[in-house]
């Protein structure tokens, strides 16, 4: 158990943060999750406008350190070489 004041606060702030930084990774699923459901379906209207609501959510969860660069990159790929290949 933490005895400083400090690690008290850390231990706090530690909580805080994972439960911030949990909230955007489950964003960033649900918006990866309505690419695949719209590529499931067929559908490449709504699975290209998908992919453009999902590129900016991606770079957000790296510049706010959820995500690593190369972990956005390769899912944004991934999910545009599976949009254009419906066509």
């Amino acid at each position: 158990m933490a005895n400083t004041p400090q690690a008290k606060k850390r231990i706090r702030r530690n909580a805080r943060r994972a439960e911030v930084n949990g909230n955007r990774i489950g964003r960033i699923r649900t918006f990866v999750k309505k690419v695949e459901s719209a590529l499931a379906s067929g559908d490449k209207a709504t699975a290209s406008s998908a992919l453009a609501a999902v590129q900016p959510e991606l770079q957000r969860g790296v510049a706010k350190g959820v995500l690593h660069k190369n972990t956005a990159s390769r899912k944004f790929s991934r999910l545009t070489k599976a949009v254009a290949a419906l066509s």
